[in-house]
C-alpha cells in the first residue's frame, strides 16, 4: 500500500497533494461548523439569508422611510451567496446547518485553486522540489483547511490572486489582448470580494510598469476596472441609485475609524505571520522570501506593499494578514531551497535543518486535525438553534451585563428574524425593572438568554423580579477548542449560555407538551 502510494505520488505529485489537501477540508466540512470571526458570519451569510426571507434585517438596502445607509460593504459576494440560498430554498434545502455545509463544500473545492496555482508557480519559478514542498504546506498546513471552509473574504480571494500570477508568469497561448485583460479581470473580481486586494494588485501593476509591459499594463487596467464599473458601480446605482457608493462609504468609515478597533505596533503583522508559519521554519521562509526577490518579484513586490500597508494602517487584525500569507510561503520555499541547496558540504547544518523540518511537522499535525474540525462559537450557534425549535417565537432577550459590547446572536440558525433586547453593562436596570411595558405577558420576551456564568445567580434574581415566570430552560456551553482558545486568550469571548423560558408566554417545553 505504502509503495504504491509512493509510485503514485512520485508519477502525479500535484494530484496527490490535491488528494491530501481536499481530505482534511472534507474534515472541516463536516466538522468545522459555526463561524470564525464577526465578518464571515454577520457580514456575508446573515445579509444573503435575511433577503433570501424577503427581509433586510441589518439594514443594507434602501427603505422606505430613508433610515437604512450605505453600509460600505462590497454587494458581490454577498450577493452570490444570496444566488446560492436562494437556489438551495428553490431545492427544498432549508435547514440552516445543511446549508452551510454545501457553502463549506463549495469555498473548500475553491481554496483547492491556492494549492494548484501555487505548486504550478514555483514549479515554473523554482524547481520540483521547492514546488512539492510548497504545494503540501499550501494544503496542509494547520490554520489553512478551516480558513478554507470559512466565509471570509481574506482567504476567499486569494484564489483569484494566485490564478492571475500564474497566468502573468505563463507565456499566453491564446490572443495576447485576451489574456491581459483576463488577468486583470481576475485581479478585479478579487477586489470586488475584498477591497484591500488592490494594495497587492498595485504591486504587480508596478512591477509590469518596471518591466516596461505597458500594453499588458493596460490591458490589466482595463480589465479591473471593467469589474469595478459592474459590480461597483452599476451594482450599486441598481441598489441606491448612486454609482461607487459602497467603496466611498467603505474608503470613508476607515479613515475615521482607523482607530476605533485593534490597534498595534508596526511589527504585529510580522509576529503573527513568524507564529502561524511555525518557527524556526517560519523565520527560515522569511529570509527565503526575501533571498528569492528577483527570482519571484510579481510576487515579492505585491506582498511586501501589503505588508508594509498593513503594518502602517491603525487597525490591525490577524485575518487582515492572511491574503499574503501563500505569497510568503511561495517565494520563501524557493529562497530557502536556493540557501539550503549546498548544507551537504556541512553535515552539522544539514542534521539541525532536517531537524527543523521534523519538528514543524510534528506540531503542525499536532495542531492540524483539531484545529481543522474545530466547532468555533458552538455555544452561540447551537443556543439559536434551540430558540428555533419555537417556531412562533416573536421576541427573546440577552442578558450580557458583564459586558460593553454584545457578541450578536446568529439569527441565520434561528432561522427566524425576531427582534432581540441586549441588556449591556451600561443598562439602567431599575428603570428596566419598572418599565410598565413589562406588566402585559404579549411584550415579555419569550427567553432570555444569559450569557457566561459570572454573578448568574444574582442576575438570574434580578430578572425573575421582572418577569417572574422565568424559568431555567437549559444550558448551551462551548465547544473543547472554543474554551481552548479563550483560556488561551480572554478575548476569545466564547461563554456558556444559561437559556431561560418566560412560562407567562411558554407555559411548558416543547418535550413536555
Amino acid at each position: 500500500m505504502v509503495k504504491t502510494i509512493s509510485t503514485y505520488y512520485k508519477q502525479h505529485p500535484l494530484r496527490t497533494i490535491l488528494f491530501a489537501g481536499l481530505f482534511i477540508r472534507l474534515l472541516a466540512v463536516v466538522f468545522s461548523k459555526g463561524f470564525g470571526w464577526i465578518d464571515d458570519q454577520f457580514l456575508i451569510v446573515e445579509i444573503a439569508q435575511s433577503w433570501v426571507d424577503g427581509t433586510d434585517y441589518y439594514g443594507w438596502l434602501p427603505d422606505v422611510n430613508s433610515i437604512n445607509k450605505p453600509k460600505g460593504f462590497s454587494f458581490f459576494y454577498v450577493g452570490l451567496h444570496y444566488l446560492i440560498f436562494k437556489f438551495l430554498e428553490l431545492i427544498k434545502i432549508t435547514d440552516a446547518q445543511s446549508k452551510m455545509y454545501i457553502i463549506r463544500l463549495l469555498h473548500a473545492l475553491w481554496s483547492l485553486l491556492i494549492i494548484s496555482g501555487g505548486y504550478k508557480i514555483v514549479k515554473k519559478v523554482g524547481d520540483e522540489h521547492s514546488a512539492k514542498l510548497t504545494g503540501w504546506l499550501l494544503a496542509v498546513l494547520w490554520l489553512f483547511p478551516f480558513l478554507s471552509v470559512r466565509n471570509l473574504v481574506e482567504y476567499v480571494s486569494i484564489p483569484l490572486i494566485v490564478f492571475a500570477i500564474y497566468q502573468i508568469i505563463t507565456p499566453p497561448n491564446k490572443s495576447l489582448r485576451w489574456h491581459w485583460l483576463w488577468i486583470g479581470i481576475l485581479l478585479g473580481i478579487a477586489f470586488n470580494i475584498r477591497y484591500q486586494t488592490m494594495i497587492f494588485t498595485g504591486g504587480v501593476g508596478l512591477v509590469l510598469l518596471f518591466q516596461k509591459k505597458w500594453k499588458e499594463t493596460f490591458l490589466v487596467a482595463t480589465g479591473i476596472i471593467v469589474t469595478i464599473i459592474v459590480f461597483q458601480g452599476i451594482l450599486d446605482y441598481l441598489v441606491w441609485d448612486q454609482p461607487f457608493i459602497q467603496l466611498q462609504g467603505y474608503i470613508n468609515y476607515n479613515i475615521h475609524h482607523a482607530n476605533d478597533y485593534l490597534t498595534a505596533p508596526w511589527y504585529f503583522y510580522i509576529l503573527v505571520i513568524l507564529g502561524l508559519l511555525i518557527p524556526p521554519i517560519s523565520f527560515y521562509l522569511a529570509i527565503g522570501f526575501f533571498k528569492s526577490w528577483k527570482r519571484v518579484i510579481i510576487i515579492f513586490i505585491p506582498t511586501f506593499i501589503f505588508l508594509i500597508f498593513h503594518s502602517i494602517f491603525p487597525n490591525k487584525q490577524e485575518r487582515f494578514i492572511i491574503t499574503i500569507l501563500p505569497f510568503i510561503i511561495m517565494g520563501g520555499v524557493i529562497g530557502w531551497h536556493q540557501i539550503t541547496s549546498n548544507l551537504d558540504k556541512k553535515t552539522g547544518l544539514k542534521q539541525w535543518h532536517r531537524g527543523s523540518w521534523i519538528f514543524f511537522w510534528i506540531i503542525n499535525f499536532i495542531l492540524l486535525l483539531p484545529v481543522s474540525t474545530m466547532y468555533s462559537k458552538k455555544a452561540r450557534v447551537e443556543a439559536m438553534e434551540y430558540l428555533s425549535q419555537y417556531e412562533d417565537l416573536t421576541y427573546f432577550m440577552i442578558d450580557d451585563v458583564n459586558k460593553t459590547s454584545l457578541r450578536p446572536p446568529p439569527m441565520f440558525y434561528l432561522e427566524n428574524w425576531v427582534y432581540y433586547d441586549p441588556i449591556m453593562k451600561n443598562a439602567d436596570l431599575e428603570e428596566f425593572r419598572h418599565a410598565t411595558k413589562w406588566k402585559r405577558p404579549e411584550n415579555q420576551p419569550g427567553f432570555i438568554l444569559f450569557m457566561e456564568s459570572k454573578n448568574i445567580e444574582s442576575r438570574v434574581r434580578f430578572m425573575q423580579s421582572v418577569f417572574p415566570g422565568l424559568e431555567f430552560e437549559t444550558l448551551i456551553e462551548p465547544g473543547i477548542m472554543d474554551r481552548l482558545l479563550h483560556w488561551l486568550n480572554p478575548i476569545n469571548d466564547n461563554q456558556n449560555i444559561f437559556i431561560y423560558r418566560n412560562s407567562a408566554v411558554y407555559p411548558n417545553k416543547l418535550n413536555d407538551e
